[in-house]
């Protein structure tokens, strides 16, 4: 893991491959500081294998891949906290990426209300301007 590595939601790279480049995941990239984890990978790869999209699928396994560890306790208190707050339908994947950000310390970017409503609850630094 670099020194300061931000964690692409899979939000960020729908939007990319959609629009065709995002300038600031760009420069994540060019900087070696984008990194993804197999629960993003896995999100993203089968849309881009039935779509024989080849060359996406070997520039997503060059970037660095941040090993899961879940705590399914934290995951729990995360969706509590959320239903405390009044923040509804956070999926499990996306409680598992919170997990891994705050436990690494490292950086979000990503697209999704859901993160940006859970900021306000948690303590973890979230990329949103594309």
């Amino acid at each position: 893991m670099s020194a300061y590595s931000v964690l692409i939601d899979s939000s960020v790279w729908i939007e990319y491959f959609k629009s065709g480049g995002m300038p600031k995941l760009d420069r994540l990239i060019e900087e070696d500081m984008a990194c993804i984890n197999e629960l993003i990978f896995t999100e993203l790869a089968p849309s881009l294998m039935l779509k024989k999209e080849t060359e996406i699928l070997e520039g997503l396994n060059a970037i660095e891949i941040i090993p899961l560890n879940i705590d399914w306790d934290i995951i729990r208190d995360y969706q509590l906290m959320n239903m405390k707050n009044g923040i509804n339908k956070v999926g499990i994947p996306d409680l598992i990426i919170l997990q891994q950000v705050i436990e690494k310390r490292i950086s979000l970017f990503s697209l999704d209300k859901h993160f940006r409503l859970m900021q306000k609850h948690l303590k973890f630094d979230l990329i949103t301007e594309r």
